[in-house]
């Protein structure tokens, strides 16, 4: 008996994957070739898990800011109760009038007029590249998959999602991930097993890991299985 069709319900199922499907294939999976020696390569993408892609997350900057609204704070009020007290008959504050005297007897030649020069130029590069830059490097950006909603991975999360996947691979005996915004390296040590076929499970697995990540932008993976050292 068939079930009754709304008109109004637009909700789309996605397709599953094949109970047949290799690790790595089907929806938002990574395709590659298993090689046979250390490697770094790019995820490849399905058409279908493209989502579109977003922008970085944009730091508030706050600490800067405080500390730069602070000391503009405390210079100009200083500055407007000096010239209130002088607009009122009361002499200078003696730093405004060593500043004044200072200013008027320095050449521009002078080191510490070059060095008070240095020292407001990098501030102010500073500020610019604050102003310019996103920040935020920990967070990787997600695919969008609703509009209106944003969301990021921590890139220590996603260094031990991916650690999780190399240690059930068979032969891995200790790994170390670390994951970048546009690069994730992995250093395994293989105690039994061929290391080109370590590696090429490894491979398959934290591709497969990589794509079911959600990343806006997979990072390149680059895989390097040895021996451990002998004791003694």
């Amino acid at each position: 008996m068939s079930e009754p069709h709304d008109p109004q319900d637009t909700t789309r199922h996605l397709p599953a994957a094949e109970a047949g499907a290799a690790p790595g294939q089907g929806a938002g999976s990574l395709t590659a070739d298993r090689p046979g020696s250390g490697s770094t390569r790019e995820p490849v993408l399905s058409p279908e898990s493209s989502g579109g892609r977003t922008g970085r997350f944009r730091s508030g900057r706050r600490i800067p800011a405080a500390v730069v609204a602070l000391l503009l704070l405390a210079g100009t009020g200083l500055l407007l109760y000096d010239v209130a007290a002088v607009r009122a008959g009361h002499p200078a504050m003696r730093w405004r009038r060593s500043l004044a005297d200072e200013l008027a007897t320095r050449h521009l030649d002078d080191v510490w007029v070059l060095a008070g020069a240095a020292a407001a130029a990098a501030i102010g590069l500073w500020l610019l590249v604050l102003a310019l830059t996103p920040g935020l490097r920990a967070l990787l950006p997600m695919r969008r998959a609703h509009t209106g909603v944003r969301a990021a991975l921590h890139r220590d999360a996603a260094a031990l999602v991916l650690r999780d996947r190399a240690m059930e691979v068979a032969g891995v005996h200790s790994v170390r991930v670390r994951t970048r915004r546009r690069k994730a390296k992995v250093r395994a040590l293989s105690h039994f097993r061929e290391l080109d076929d370590v590696r090429a499970d490894l491979d398959t697995a934290l591709g497969a890991g990589i794509a079911e990540l959600g990343l806006a932008r997979p990072p390149r993976l680059s895989v390097r299985v040895r021996r451990p050292e002998k004791k003694g």
